[in-house]
C-alpha cells in the first residue's frame, strides 16, 4: 500500500470518508489503472471475487491461497487466449490429437509414467551431461517439450509488460491442458533452479489431461492428491531415485555430493537435494536445512546475475515469454495472411510492424 499512497497522499482519508474534498473522476481512472481493476469496481459495495478459471491447487502449509492478484490472472487469461488461437490453428493444418495428453492416471506406478515421459521427451542423460551446465539443460528441457508439441511458455512479468512483475510467492506455474495445443506456463521470477522442477511438474499434469496452477517446489509437501502424484513424477522424471543411490556417494562432503550430481545428471541442485531425501539419505530437518541454504545461494546467484547482466536480448526474450512453438506458428499464419496483424500484435504483446518482422527474421535464422 506504501507505493499507492506516495501515488495517491489522500487515499486513506479518501477511503475514512474524513476528505472535504472527494477524488475527481480523472484521480478514480488513474487509480483504477494504479490497482488494475475496471473503474466500474470501485463503485460497488462489495469487490467481486474473480475465480481463478483452472482448477487451484496452491497451499500455504495446509490452507488454500486466497484471492488472485490481477496480474496472475492476466497471465493465464492472456495464456488461454493463445491456446485458443493454436488449437484453431492446429484444427486448420489437419493436426492430429496429441496421445500422450490424458495418457496418465492417478492410480499408475510413478516409475512407469516418468519413463514413459522421459521417453516421449527423449530426455537422455547421456545426452545432457555432454552440456556445459544445467542451465542449459532446462533450456534443452523446454525444446523437448515443445518439439512433442507442447507449447512452453516462462516470462516474469504481465505479458511484455515489464512494469507488471510476477510474484514467484503466488505461484510457480500453470498447465492448460488440450490434446491439441497443451501449454505449460512456468514464473520467471523463479529461480531456474526452480524452474527445472516447476516445469516437470506441470507436464506431469499435461500426462494427466488435467489444466491446473500450481505453487509447488522440489521441498513441497502438497497435501492434494494430483499434486502429490505431480511431484514424485516429477521427481523420478529427472533423477530416478535408482540411478540416484547407485551414484551416490555417502563418504562425501553433502555440498560437493549434491554439486557433483547435478554435473553429473545436469538436473538442478535443488533437484539432487529432492532426491537424497528420498532415498533415505537426508531425514526431512536435515534436507529442509540444507534446501534453504542451497536456495539462498541461488537466490543471491541470480540477484547478483540481474544486477551485472543488463537488459538482455529483446527478441530471445520475447520467444521464451510466448514458446517458440506459438511464435513460429503465429508469425507464418500472419505472414500467409491467415491471420490478422492487429491479432498478431495482441497475442504477441506488442504493436509495431518493424519489431513483428524482426522477430520474423531472426525465427529463420534459428529455424
Amino acid at each position: 500500500m506504501s507505493d499507492l499512497a506516495r501515488a495517491f497522499p489522500k487515499l486513506e482519508t479518501w477511503e475514512s470518508g474524513e476528505s472535504e474534498q472527494m477524488p475527481t473522476l480523472k484521480q478514480i481512472e488513474r487509480f483504477a489503472k494504479a490497482v488494475r481493476v475496471p473503474i466500474g469496481y470501485l463503485f460497488l459495495p462489495e469487490p467481486p471475487m474473480e475465480r481463478i478459471p483452472i482448477s487451484d491447487l496452491r497451499t500455504i502449509g495446509n490452507v488454500h491461497i486466497g484471492r488472485p492478484s490481477p496480474d496472475l490472472l492476466d497471465t493465464i487469461y492472456i495464456c488461454q487466449q493463445r491456446q485458443e488461437w493454436y488449437r484453431e490453428f492446429a484444427r486448420s493444418n489437419g493436426e492430429t490429437p496429441l496421445p500422450f495428453v490424458g495418457s496418465a492416471k492417478l492410480g499408475d506406478s510413478i516409475e512407469e509414467v516418468a519413463t514413459k515421459m522421459r521417453n516421449a521427451l527423449r530426455f537422455d542423460f547421456e545426452g545432457r551431461r555432454r552440456m556445459s551446465t544445467w542451465t542449459e539443460a532446462l533450456r534443452c528441457f523446454m525444446e523437448q517439450a515443445e518439439e512433442l508439441g507442447i507449447m512452453v511458455m516462462r516470462s516474469g512479468v504481465v505479458g511484455s509488460n515489464n512494469n507488471r512483475r510476477l510474484d514467484h510467492d503466488e505461484f510457480r506455474g500453470f498447465a492448460l491442458s488440450d490434446d491439441l495445443a497443451p501449454l505449460v506456463f512456468i514464473n520467471g521470477r523463479d529461480t531456474k533452479a526452480a524452474q527445472m522442477f516447476t516445469l516437470a511438474h506441470e507436464l506431469a499434469h499435461i500426462w494427466l489431461g488435467h489444466s491446473a496452477l500450481s505453487d509447488i517446489e522440489p521441498a513441497s509437501l502438497p497435501t492434494h492428491q494430483v499434486e502429490v502424484w505431480s511431484n514424485k513424477v516429477a521427481a523420478e522424471l529427472l533423477l530416478p531415485l535408482g540411478f540416484l543411490r547407485s551414484e551416490y556417494n555417502e563418504g562425501a562432503e553433502l555440498e560437493d555430493e549434491v554439486n557433483r550430481l547435478a554435473r553429473r545428471f545436469k538436473i538442478s541442485t535443488l533437484v539432487v537435494l529432492r532426491r537424497i531425501h528420498d532415498a533415505g539419505k537426508l531425514s526431512r530437518e536435515e534436507f529442509e536445512d540444507a534446501y534453504d541454504k542451497e536456495l539462498a545461494r541461488l537466490i543471491a546467484l541470480k540477484k547478483k546475475r540481474r544486477e551485472e547482466g543488463g537488459g538482455g536480448n529483446f527478441y530471445a526474450t520475447e520467444w521464451t515469454r510466448v514458446g517458440k512453438r506459438f511464435a513460429r506458428a503465429l508469425v507464418t499464419s500472419t505472414l500467409e495472411g491467415q491471420t490478422l496483424y492487429r491479432d498478431a500484435f495482441r497475442l504477441l504483446g506488442f504493436w509495431k510492424v518493424r519489431t513483428f518482422h524482426e522477430l520474423s527474421r531472426r525465427m529463420e535464422g534459428h529455424a
